[in-house]
């Protein structure tokens, strides 16, 4: 039973775009309603599912798009697309909101150059002992998939770094032992740079948990085209920058590194069922394992960008490089209108 509260509070948590106070809602409402393990699991299906349904109706009447750069390792030029295309759109017209996601190392800002306007908090709920309560039965360390309260000969101890905010301790503690407080993981930044709306987050030093930031960052993003900047790499801050996107840019690069990482992000997006096409930075250096790669999985490379000095230097002031140099934003809004027409397929 204790397995089945787990995935049913995991589950529910982790629905897309859905607030973690209606997950925890739910998630008892589940816990209090199935009497066996089979009907836990069901019942868990259907309020993932109604969960899902819900963001997709919100979604729909807004008629935004979210579209999620990534890339499988660092520096193959993802904020580089990512700052740059939503300076373009903006620039033409479009309401515009880039996130970025990247929230131990956001660099975002260094190219938009936004007037931060508001800072806000964002905490993780973690779980305060009752000592008199607590009759050391073991109960809540089980439970916890992430060693963040454990029981040592009738004593419980707390780690609360590790902690994800699931709640299922409490739970779980027949003894009604355990209570939650708020713990700051680190703040959200927003504002505008020119016609951009701008959002970071930045977790706190010493954190190990980004996710809880990412989920704010994500959950009601403005503007009618959101670029979500997403951290490098496939662990779980990535998942979660995709998981409420509607398209997914790879920016990889020809190199043997380039192609590893390309082939664990497009087993990352394809397990996330999202439509996705790839960007090839410095493409004219290395080799053409990249794109024989892209051409035998059937992947769409709707823009390949030069290895260029300009580029380079512009990057290196901190300049976007669409007003750096002439010519660059043409590219990008083809790839706009590439994601627009693959959406509309």
């Amino acid at each position: 039973m204790v397995d089945a509260e787990w995935e049913a509070d995991r589950a529910l948590a982790q629905a897309v775009g859905v607030e973690w106070e209606a997950d925890r809602a739910q998630a008892e409402a589940v816990v209090v309603v199935a009497e066996s393990a089979p009907a836990m699991d069901a019942a868990v299906v259907v309020a993932v599912e109604v969960a899902a349904a819900a963001v997709r109706a919100s979604r729909s009447r807004s008629q935004s798009i979210r579209i999620t750069i990534a890339s499988g390792k660092g520096g193959t030029g993802k904020t580089t697309v990512a700052a740059n295309l939503a300076h373009v759109l903006a620039q033409n017209g479009e309401d515009v909101h880039f996130v970025d996601c990247d929230v131990e190392e956001p660099n975002g800002h260094i190219f938009l150059k936004p007037d931060i306007e508001r800072t806000r908090s964002v905490g993780v709920m973690t779980p305060k002992v009752d000592r008199e309560l607590c009759t050391g039965c073991g109960e809540c360390g089980e439970m916890c998939q992430y060693g963040a309260i454990v029981v040592v000969k009738k004593t419980v101890l707390t780690f609360p770094t590790l902690c994800n905010g699931c709640g299922g301790c409490a739970l779980v503690c027949p003894e009604d032992a355990i209570n939650e407080t708020p713990r700051e993981v680190g703040i959200i930044e927003e504002g505008m740079a020119g016609k951009v709306r701008f959002s970071h987050g930045v977790l706190n030093v010493g954190e190990a948990r980004a996710v809880p930031i990412i989920r704010e960052l994500t959950r009601s993003p403005a503007g009618k085209t959101v670029i979500l900047d997403a951290p490098p790499g496939t662990s779980c801050p990535v998942v979660e920058s995709v998981r409420s996107a509607d398209c997914v840019v790879l920016v990889t690069e020809p190199t043997p590194f380039g192609l590893n990482d390309l082939e664990l992000a497009v087993g990352m997006v394809r397990e996330l069922e999202k439509p996705f096409a790839v960007v090839i930075n410095r493409a004219d250096t290395g080799d053409d394992r990249v794109s024989d790669y892209c051409a035998e999985q059937g992947i769409k490379v709707p823009l390949e960008i030069p290895d260029s000095r300009e580029i380079a230097e512009a990057y290196s002031r901190g300049e976007l490089v669409a007003e750096a140099i002439p010519g660059y934003s043409e590219g990008l809004m083809k790839l706009h209108e590439f994601i627009s027409r693959e959406l509309q397929a």
